[in-house]
């Protein structure tokens, strides 16, 4: 180091040593006279205000058109027009879910994390504050803590929950179904693409001669979701229940799955509760969605099966969600006071076999 600034000056720069036969090889230099010095520009910090963020806008104000939801140009054209919630109707199939008290189980397919076991819930949740038990089964064998989660909320309801993962325990499951009860089946999440997992569940809904309803959560790609919805036709697939729309902005995967493969469009996720945390798909409900309406979307009342004239409304519902927290309060009280006591029995019947 001295030698190097002997030779050239304190200002040498050091740039590379390495080790040769003779000793030590170093690599210096120095940067010429007058060079200017680049520095590179910080941004500028953010200035404090009090202001409130801007809003976020639901679409560009620029685009009158269908393209900020991605909806395919096909479709789009279709829709073209001054009455929206007409020209969905026309392109598109909407209906009620296949849920009936004395007809087949309604079985609820789906990629994993789709909202397959929430859904049975809050299904579960409707037609219990609507009067009605339903026989709940999960069919869910391959994710760990399935049976778990659906049954904390079958425990609150007071129904029993039957573990069948096999179809063999599914139709002996089935066959301690009694008269005039509907039936809700959570099946595992497959990948729709891998022949051996799509057979898995073709065997789930033949044993049990399910209406089978795909659950897809909303916001995906356009074309992964239409093919996705494809792949689940060969199951028996008519009808499509879309998650997360209160997550989601664009609507393009849900319109478009749902026209590539010809399904009906029944209800969807707009929350979080399991007793407002669906609500019924109207063509009115999604022009509002898409941008074509002042008015904000408003949810209809989900529909009961044979309960029409008694379906209970948003508060009633509101009412019956405070008193099923009211519920799971007391029970964790009871239970951490009871130390003498035996447990309650678990609202869980396990299948085996």
């Amino acid at each position: 180091m001295a030698l190097v600034r002997a030779d050239l000056g304190p200002e040498a720069l050091i740039l590379s040593t390495r080790r040769v036969p003779q000793g030590v090889e170093v690599t210096a230099a120095l940067e010429p006279e007058g060079a200017p010095q680049e520095t590179a520009a910080l941004p500028p910090l953010p200035q404090e205000t009090d202001a409130p963020p801007a809003p976020v806008r639901a679409r560009p104000e620029t685009d009158t058109g269908f393209s900020y939801h991605g909806i395919p140009a096909a479709l789009a054209a279709r829709l073209a027009g001054p009455d929206l919630p007409a020209a969905l109707r026309a392109a598109l199939r909407f209906g009620m879910l296949p849920l009936v008290r004395d007809g087949p189980p309604l079985l609820l397919a789906g990629m994993p994390g789709a909202g397959k076991t929430l859904t049975v819930a809050r299904l579960a949740t409707r037609l219990v504050l609507a009067g009605i038990k339903p026989l709940v089964i999960t069919a869910d064998g391959r994710r760990a803590g399935a049976a778990e989660e659906l049954a904390a909320y079958t425990r609150l309801l007071g129904i029993s929950l039957v573990v069948a993962s096999t179809p063999a325990t599914l139709g002996r499951a089935l066959a301690q179904r009694q008269a005039d009860t509907p039936v809700l089946i959570d099946s595992p999440g497959i990948n729709p693409f891998a022949e051996a997992e799509l057979a898995d569940l073709a065997e789930l809904v033949k044993v049990s001669g399910a209406s089978c309803v795909l659950v897809m959560p909303a916001g995906q790609d356009v074309a992964e979701a239409s093919e996705q919805a494809l792949a689940f036709v060969p199951l028996g697939v008519r009808h499509v229940l879309p998650t997360r729309l209160d997550l989601t902005r664009r609507l393009g995967s849900l319109l478009g799955a749902a026209a590539t493969a010809d399904l009906i469009l029944t209800e969807a996720g707009i929350g979080t509760g399991a007793t407002d945390g669906l609500a019924p798909l109207t063509p009115e409900f999604l022009a509002e969605r898409l941008g074509h309406s002042p008015a904000p979307a408003r949810f209809p009342v989900p529909w009961v099966p044979g309960k029409s004239a008694s379906t209970p409304s948003r508060l009633e519902a509101r009412n019956a969600s405070d008193r099923l927290e009211a519920r799971n309060a007391s029970e964790r009280l009871e239970t951490h006071h009871a130390t003498e006591r035996p447990p309650a029995r678990h609202a869980t019947d396990w299948i085996r076999g």
